[in-house]
């Protein structure tokens, strides 16, 4: 199963981004799809506080826009939303032992997560992820 980060949500959204076509391109692949694919709640919640942080975005979205949009990824029929499983603490461990430390966390988080849930690649234009063992793919690059 393929999870999607954060960036690549934020990407998609926004009309401004210089990936918006791509990366929509992309997620609407997967959304109107047949094989399941996976957001971690976690990359659902910094995705609303990225688009709608004012000193990220002039103008930011609208948070009534913002919301709307995770609820139509939430409509997917093939979307499984990620939580942590109950071995989440020691695949969390292992990621702060591979270097997330810091500001780093939040990948180490959603690594966990997506491990934890049998995902098998993870699609990020995010490099910080090259440490997991996991398959890291950026799907706005060819």
């Amino acid at each position: 199963m393929i999870a999607v980060d954060t960036n690549i949500l934020v990407y998609a959204h926004r009309r401004d981004s210089r990936f918006h076509g791509r990366a929509m391109e992309v997620v609407r692949s997967l959304a109107e799809g047949q094989a399941s694919w996976a957001i971690p709640w976690s990359c659902l919640h910094e995705f609303l506080a990225v688009v709608t942080h004012q000193r990220i975005y002039h103008p930011p979205t609208p948070v009534d826009a913002a919301i709307a949009q995770v609820e139509a990824w939430l409509d997917s029929p093939s979307l499984v939303v990620l939580q942590e499983s109950g071995e989440h603490w020691s695949k969390l461990r292992e990621a702060v032992a591979m270097g997330a430390v810091g500001s780093k966390i939040h990948d180490g988080r959603v690594y966990a997560i997506c491990v934890g849930a049998g995902v098998t690649e993870l699609w990020t234009a995010d490099r910080d992820f090259s440490r997991f063992p996991i398959r890291v793919t950026n799907p706005l690059v060819d």
